[in-house]
């Protein structure tokens, strides 16, 4: 198992697509620094947390497994995502 980075900046775009109607997550619309909490979410992978962001992030893939915003479900037709630049440190 990859180790746990301590922080992760999580960005959350809308869910688009272009003019041929292939995946384009447009501009970022809200952007958070979230710090593991030393636990894990219910998707099983380590929990992180703040600026209102509640996430789940898989550490080997950096994918975000689950969200929550503002202690809501992520808003229909978002995304959430590790910042491309981010290297987890």
């Amino acid at each position: 198992m990859s180790p746990t980075p301590a922080r992760f900046t999580v960005v959350l775009k809308p869910q688009l697509t272009d003019a041929e109607g292939h995946l384009d997550h447009g501009g970022a619309l809200r952007s958070a620094t979230v710090r593991h909490t030393g636990g894990f979410g219910a998707s099983g992978f380590p929990r992180y947390e703040g600026d209102g962001l509640q996430v789940d992030i898989d550490p080997a893939t950096r994918t975000v497994e689950a969200a929550t915003v503002d202690g809501d479900e992520l808003p229909y037709g978002w995304v959430a995502e590790v910042a491309p630049d981010d290297d987890g440190s």
